[in-house]
């Protein structure tokens, strides 16, 4: 009997849980229902505008050397003299290192000395050949090993010449890869030399404002490192041809400053005032429907929101010009665009 009241109590004890649980889900049930029969939609909306667009294009880029040369030996040999330590300036053709050049101005005097023999030896066969007593083609053979001279004395010298190392820009030296008594082989660095008289900055720019752009334009320029300092450049270079992502290298160029001076290497904010349009209709970008080649908006119709197929134009980072689908002060939505359909009723939010 004790094993009967037993087992009942917990057959229904089962079932209060059952019920309990049963309960408990269906209320959770009906808070999760919602409605999806909303009468109307709330908007943010804006009147389409007849305006002058005058923009700028606001950038950040690095400044970057004018030009930025490794300074070569252009011969083999012990370094025997040289005039570089980091910092230094140099202009152009200052004497940066000499390779040991003692065989090579042996050679020079060798070859000179043998070029006056023969342009003797020339000489004496012309006269010969004039009183008869040469044939034409002994006169001949002179000129040839004259002229052969000449060469080896061009050829010497340019061997001494490519001994001594010269600065072929103005500018700081930055590295130093050897010392005086080493050992170079030709085409090794020496040194490198910055330019930094005039620095550029190499931007990215998207292909509808890179058309706005030609070179010459002004760019001003300000450094975080020169708090309310501003420099003037100006566009010197914009590739013809653009990335897979349709941005565009461009460079400006500007003059280094002596009353701030600019490194290589800094991070510059660049302003770049773009042509003023035309007066044009404009909407807002956040009205747009769809891409710029297959535009459409929502557009305010007797307190409804109707669906309109537009052509848009260029503009900038927030409005699109209108080239045709609207009309001045048209009320466009810009804002609760998710669940609005064609025709659906809407209350506008001010």
């Amino acid at each position: 009997m004790k094993k009967v009241i037993t087992v009942v109590v917990i057959i229904a004890l089962l079932a209060l849980i059952v019920f309990r649980l049963k309960s408990n889900h269906d209320k959770i049930s009906a808070a999760k229902v919602v409605s999806t029969d909303i009468s109307y939609i709330s908007v943010n909306v804006s009147p389409v505008k007849k305006m002058v667009l005058n923009d700028s294009l606001h950038l950040v880029g690095y400044l970057d050397a004018f030009s930025e040369v490794d300074v070569a030996a252009e011969a083999s040999g012990t370094i025997t003299v040289l005039n570089a330590e980091l910092g230094q300036i140099k202009q152009k053709g200052n004497v940066i290192a000499i390779v040991d050049d003692k065989l090579k101005q042996l050679a020079v005097k060798k070859a000179q000395i043998n070029l006056s023999k023969l342009e003797k030896n020339l000489a004496r066969s012309k006269n010969l050949f004039d009183g008869g007593t040469l044939t034409e083609q002994q006169r001949d053979d002179a000129q040839t090993l004259y002229d052969d001279a000449k060469v080896q004395v061009d050829q010497a010298q340019k061997q001494l010449d490519d001994a001594t190392v010269m600065a072929p820009i103005n500018g700081i030296v930055s590295k130093k890869q050897y010392e005086k008594g080493e050992y170079i082989n030709m085409g090794s660095p020496i040194v490198t030399l910055v330019d930094i008289s005039r620095l550029k900055i190499k931007l990215n720019v998207s292909e509808p404002n890179v058309y706005q752009l030609k070179n010459g334009d002004n760019a001003i320029i300000t450094c975080d490192v020169y708090p309310g300092a501003t420099f003037v450049g100006n566009i010197s270079y914009i590739s013809p041809k653009g990335d897979d992502t349709h941005n565009y290298p461009v460079e400006i160029q500007i003059s280094n400053s002596s009353e701030y001076p600019l490194k290589s290497g800094t991070f510059a904010n660049v302003l770049i005032a773009l042509p003023s349009t035309g007066e044009a209709l404009y909407i807002p970008r956040e009205a747009l429907l769809g891409s710029i080649k297959d535009a459409s908006v929502y557009v305010v119709e007797n307190g409804k929101a109707s669906l309109r197929n537009i052509v848009v134009g260029s503009g900038n980072d927030k409005y699109l010009k209108v080239i045709s689908g609207l009309t001045e002060n048209d009320k466009v939505v810009i804002n609760g665009l998710i669940n609005l359909s064609d025709g659906k009723e809407i209350k506008i939010i001010e």
